[in-house]
């Protein structure tokens, strides 16, 4: 292994030239990245981790960004920042290459996913013949988990969690000496997730390839990273191995991150730290939850959805025989892989999809054919509300709070338009928001600022089951436990019923009274929390367990 890093950063600055004047958005940062080593940037959203990334590709906008400083190659030392766009493309995928966090945004709808991995091959070998780029690009998707039978697929054939994979097949395609993954892991389930950060490790010990990893996963932190870097508001306040800064951290942002994470190991229900109460006070007596109602609120029975298929292939059986409940006042949890049939099962209980097969009940009533009855989804829509994954994506750009949040009283109630507002301010300040909000568009608020006026979206009307689908699983960790501790004291405070669905199992232990396991669109096991943790019945529950990242922070 050389001495030379494999990427040298010296006193970067990158600042954002804006409207209002220039924004500081990194400061005087230093490191060195040793080939075959991981480094892990964690921070909140904003605290410059991917900008970081951004420069060391320069793929930020020259007429609106000023870079300064110094970014480094290995090897033969060459200077990125201030280099020409050719010298500059040829770098980009051949010795750095990034994997992006938005897989969808990062994938053309309109090719296959093995003609883009083949095309990123060759660029950067020119000479190679198309059965050559197609054999590496098969072997690419093989060697991140997907079959060489889907590279004829379109991104949107494929869950978010496969997209993700493709994204990072294009990125290793070429085998880069530097690889900058941003939240590579984040819309990943517990077993892909570990898949990929195998893959990872592999990747360091037979290649040398050096990685930046930018998470807000404080446990892919603790399995992957050999030093990590604390960063806020642009600048680095703690550096250093992995194990010491996460198990003794110096600088209390540090230690309020890493509390602001929950483990396996968490007091489920307890409320979780974060950097702005990094010592919340616990739940009094008088709020503590009452058991669920044994009555059943909401069912499916012997469920069963079919997606078409593409030309005269059979259609895709995306439900299979699925029967659950929730009960008055519970949480239930809904976990499985990416592509199991979690989104498919919380559409068809909101009535925006409707079953091949089997009854769907509300309160004991059938409402299996409200996708198609305008009437009765209107009617269902008012007693179950979602919330979903993407804060951003749910929400209107071009409507202020006020609009998104009344528009389900609009729909649904006979208020004036100053009572909407009245209880629009109302809902705000039950999320932990104000009424001088309403006049704003989501653009100006953070990731978890729009998820809040998505849950008060959701309460307009005072639903009986809310159902979240991955609702924290693009939020940074202390926004995370922001958002959870709020949908704890909502439910205690409103008597809901909640249906979460989520990949990450410290979520669902901690949240969820009862916990089901989807896989391929199957239910493979059902029960208390603490039984199908504790002792799972299925051997598919006990394979997600023991893929999920182990307590390395129980001694914190």
């Amino acid at each position: 292994m050389t001495d030379r890093p494999a990427l040298s950063v010296r006193d970067l600055a990158v600042t954002f030239r804006t409207a209002h004047g220039p924004v500081p958005a990194v400061r005087d940062v230093s490191f060195d990245l040793a080939p075959g080593e991981v480094l892990g940037l964690v921070g909140e959203s904003g605290s410059g981790k991917s900008t970081i990334g951004l420069a060391a590709l320069a793929l930020h906008d020259p007429a609106r960004t000023r870079v300064e400083g110094s970014i480094r190659l290995g090897g033969d030392g060459l200077e990125l920042v201030g280099a020409p766009e050719p010298v500059l493309k040829g770098v980009r995928g051949s010795r750095v290459a990034m994997v992006f966090q938005d897989a969808l945004d990062a994938l053309s709808p309109y090719h296959t996913i093995g003609a883009q991995v083949a095309e990123a091959y060759r660029v950067h070998h020119p000479r190679a013949g198309r059965k050559e780029a197609r054999e590496r690009a098969a072997a690419m998707l093989d060697r991140v988990g997907i079959p060489a039978a889907r590279a004829a697929d379109h991104p949107h054939h494929l869950s978010g969690g496969m997209r993700q994979r493709v994204v990072i097949a294009m990125a290793l395609v070429n085998d880069p000496g530097v690889l900058i993954a941003d939240e590579p892991t984040t819309a990943l389930d517990a077993r892909v997730q570990h898949q990929v950060l195998d893959l990872i490790r592999e990747l360091r010990s037979d290649a040398g390839t050096a990685m930046l990893l930018v998470t807000h996963d404080v446990g892919v932190v603790a399995a992957t990273c050999d030093r990590t870097l604390v960063m806020r508001d642009g600048e680095v306040l703690e550096e250093g191995p992995t194990g010491r800064l996460l198990t003794t951290p110096a600088h209390p942002y540090t230690r309020a991150l890493v509390g602001a994470a929950p483990t396996l190991s968490t007091v489920p229900g307890t409320r979780l730290p974060t950097v702005d109460d990094p010592e919340p006070k616990p739940r009094t007596r008088a709020r503590l939850r009452a058991a669920p109602d044994p009555g059943v609120l909401a069912e499916v029975r012997d469920l069963r959805v079919d997606y078409p298929g593409r030309l005269r292939a059979r259609p895709h059986p995306a439900v299979r025989g699925v029967s659950l409940h929730v009960a008055r006042g519970e949480t239930l949890g809904l976990v499985g892989e990416s592509g199991s049939g979690k989104s498919t099962l919380a559409r068809v209980l909101t009535g925006l999809r409707r079953p091949t097969s089997g009854e769907v009940r509300f309160d004991g009533r059938d409402v299996s054919g409200a996708a198609t009855d305008t009437r009765l989804r209107r009617e269902l829509s008012r007693d179950v509300q979602l919330v979903f994954q993407d804060p951003y994506a749910s929400l209107n750009p071009r409507h202020t709070v006020e609009q998104i949040v009344t528009t389900p009283l609009r729909i649904h109630t006979d208020l004036d338009r100053s009572a909407r507002r009245r209880r629009a301010a109302e809902l705000l300040e039950q999320v932990g928001l104000s009424a001088s909000h309403l006049s704003r568009h989501p653009h100006e608020f953070s990731g978890g600022q729009r998820q809040r006026i998505g849950i008060a979206r959701a309460l307009a009307v005072r639903p009986r089951l809310v159902i979240a689908d991955e609702p924290v699983s693009a939020l940074d960790v202390s926004v995370q436990a922001q958002v959870l501790n709020l949908l704890m004291d909502l439910r205690e405070e409103l008597d809901l019923s909640l249906f979460l669905i989520s990949h990450d199992l410290a979520v669902v232990r901690h949240f969820c009274d009862r916990i089901a396991v989807l896989r391929k669109g199957e239910l493979v096991e059902t029960g208390p929390r603490d039984a199908v943790f504790d002792s799972p019945a299925a051997p598919y529950t006990r394979e997600l367990l023991a893929a999920f990242p182990q307590d390395h922070l129980a001694g914190r």
